[in-house]
């Protein structure tokens, strides 16, 4: 069952998902106002979600237009439904500058409080508090109510498996529930009725799955999302003040937005391609030139932005790992085309030297172990290589001599990609890539190496040693699941396997 919904949520970008969320929620509550569920007018609701559209996307594109970057239609209008859904439905004049300026402000905050093209805050989160201060008017969070709990954790635990935000959901919920727990003791109140009216009366849920995974303005790596879930989890419990300062929803996140800030790379970057190259009959190499050098560890993923005309339903979005090395002048990507590609990838594959692509959010927690001596195996299928390509390529530069071994599977041997630097790790660092072709009625008479899948009695023929080892899995979602269910049955422990990000979007 788990295989199927992975399937069906890795054909849409998590940019769509949230928005279909969104809608969704919407459509519900529309439902529960008109039947008199929840105490709206079901127009005023509706009016509320025209006005608040309206203002952030008109908002978004001028913006855009101004500061001469792609203007993501999606991410506007996400943003314009989460304020519908936590600003009360108008019920007087008043409250339409409320909802107008409240989308102004928050699409304005993307480009205006922002460093090197990176909004800082939660762009609703900065609405919010600023309408209050300038308009004394704040929001209601009016989605945590009891009737609309159900969708919101069905909804939201759909997200944070397409964002793989578990551990950061999960900080957040303990650290909430664990400091109300400690608050309601110190002040003599009932520990179950507080934690009732959290779960049931707020929208620590919602703020959960929505606004604390928030990609572009979360930490980048598993260790400080977990952190950074703690600490906004203690800030967002009403109980929770320091003197006469009290937080709230929006003020909890902007406070841990900062501080993910400070420790997250600082590397979006307006980039123009140098060079496309055709490594495989389906696959191209682009290479971009950076603006300027930054920082990262081989094997992390960046989020890509192409702007281009008639974007389809999956954005014009995209996560992609560097396939270059820290110690390369240029940014690589390796990019697999299929038949029924998405326009994201038509607009790709059309780039020339004037089009420009903006990569931000560097993040991902797939590198190499700190230590040099533990053994590692990378398992890799088809363009799954990439991350690979990545980490040998930087040891190659380095001169690093770590004891592991590559298994690349394709089903043809043209499929083959980056082989140059393969070989070169095995020449010079003596790093062993076993390549296994599984089309049989493909393979030419020269051909060399294994055929098949990649198969338990294989590694254990060539890594005899493997319980010992620390697994890296790279590729399509199916194949890296059937590697993991493969490494089970070879008992070899969870905490052994890593797993790349895979977009799984064509």
């Amino acid at each position: 069952m788990m295989k199927l919904i992975d399937n069906l949520l890795n054909r849409l970008t998590m940019y769509r998902l949230a928005l279909y969320y969104m809608i969704f929620l919407l459509a519900i509550a529309v439902m529960f106002a008109w039947a008199g569920v929840l105490p709206y007018d079901p127009y005023a609701l509706l009016f509320t979600i025209g006005v608040a559209l309206a203002a952030c996307g008109i908002t978004n594109a001028m913006f855009a237009r101004t500061y001469g970057v792609p203007a993501n239609s999606e991410s506007a209008s996400i943003s314009a439904l989460i304020l519908a859904l936590i600003i009360t439905p108008i019920s007087s004049p008043q409250d339409i500058w409320f909802v107008a300026w409240a989308g102004v402000l928050a699409m304005a905050s993307k480009y205006i409080v922002a460093w090197h093209h990176k909004h800082l805050f939660n762009p609703v989160a900065f609405a919010v508090a600023l309408t209050y201060l300038v308009l004394n008017q704040s929001a209601s969070w009016w989605v945590g109510t009891p009737p609309m709990l159900p969708f919101v954790l069905l909804g939201g635990l759909l997200l944070a498996r397409r964002l793989r935000r578990f551990g950061l959901v999960l900080s957040f919920l303990g650290a909430a529930l664990a400091a109300v727990v400690v608050l309601s003791a110190l002040s003599g109140q009932r520990i179950g009725a507080a934690l009732q009216q959290t779960a049931l009366y707020s929208p620590l849920f919602f703020f959960a799955f929505i606004i604390l995974t928030e990609p572009l303005t979360a930490p980048p790596t598993r260790r400080q999302q977990l952190a950074y879930g703690a600490l906004v989890g203690v800030l967002f419990v009403p109980e929770f003040h320091i003197g006469s300062f009290y937080t709230t929803p929006e003020l909890a996140i902007l406070i841990g937005n900062l501080l993910s800030f400070m420790v997250s790379p600082k590397a979006t970057q307006v980039l123009t391609l140098r060079e496309k190259i055709q490594i495989a009959p389906d696959v191209y190499d682009f290479v971009f030139a950076p603006v300027r050098r930054f920082a990262f560890a081989p094997g992390q993923y960046m989020e890509w932005t192409l702007g281009h005309a008639d974007a389809d339903g999956r954005g014009n979005r995209r996560y992609f790992t560097l396939a270059s090395s820290p110690t390369e002048d240029t940014l690589r990507l390796g990019v697999k085309f299929y038949q029924q590609s998405s326009s994201f990838k038509h607009a790709l594959l059309a780039m020339n030297q004037q089009t420009e692509i903006v990569a931000a959010q560097l993040a991902g927690d797939f590198v190499l172990p700190s230590d040099p001596a533990q053994p590692c195996v990378l398992l890799a299928g088809g363009i799954g290589i990439t991350p690979f390509r990545s980490m040998l390529k930087y040891l190659i530069d380095t001169r690093q001599r770590r004891p592991i071994v590559v298994f690349y599977a394709n089903r043809r041997v043209e499929d083959i990609v980056y082989r140059d630097v393969l070989d070169q790790a095995y020449y010079e660092l003596g790093i062993k890539t076993i390549y296994t072709i599984s089309d049989t009625k493909s393979l030419p008479q020269a051909w060399r190496g294994r055929v098949g899948r990649i198969s338990p009695q294989l590694i254990m023929a060539e890594v005899p040693h493997y319980q010992q080892c620390t697994f890296y899995l790279s590729g399509p979602p199916s194949m890296v699941e059937a590697f993991k269910d493969m490494l089970n049955q070879m008992h070899v422990k969870p905490s052994q396997i890593k797993t790349d990000l895979f977009a799984g979007l064509v």
